[in-house]
């Protein structure tokens, strides 16, 4: 069995906290400490919990995003790229069965057509396939 990391929590305020699990120390000397695992659920792996990410976050989005760049012209995506995949979810009650039926849409162009469950699971197929 290999060694797991135990790692600390990046919450800047985690330690202020006050939960039974962040209790450490001997009888009469205890504090309340930053948690420490071998595995967080949020922010990639960095925080115990919601409320630790967005102290940091409250902490340091302003620097980071003027570090990593922030946005000042609005991005866009044209017609042509803007397919996405969806499905309408259908159930059959006299056979009690379901039965999904698959799209392409582009609302952009105002349109939707129908594909197979494997071209809807292809994670490579981005955009409809041209018809033959």
């Amino acid at each position: 069995m290999g060694i797991r990391h135990m790692k600390y929590c990046q919450g800047p305020k985690c330690h202020t906290y006050t939960t039974k699990d962040r209790i450490r120390g001997p009888k009469g000397y205890k504090q309340y400490e930053t948690r420490r695992r071998s595995s967080f659920y949020y922010g990639k792996g960095n925080f115990c919990d919601q409320r630790c990410l967005y102290d940091w976050c409250d902490m340091h989005i302003e620097r980071a995003i003027d570090h990593y760049g922030r946005t000042t012209e609005p991005e866009c995506v044209m017609a042509d790229s803007a397919w996405y995949k969806d499905y309408k979810y259908n159930y059959d009650h006299v056979n009690n069965r379901s039965n999904n039926t698959h799209y392409f849409i582009n609302d952009l162009l105002g349109e939707r057509r129908p594909i197979t469950q494997e071209q809807y699971d292809d994670q490579n197929l981005t955009t409809p396939p041209t018809p033959s």
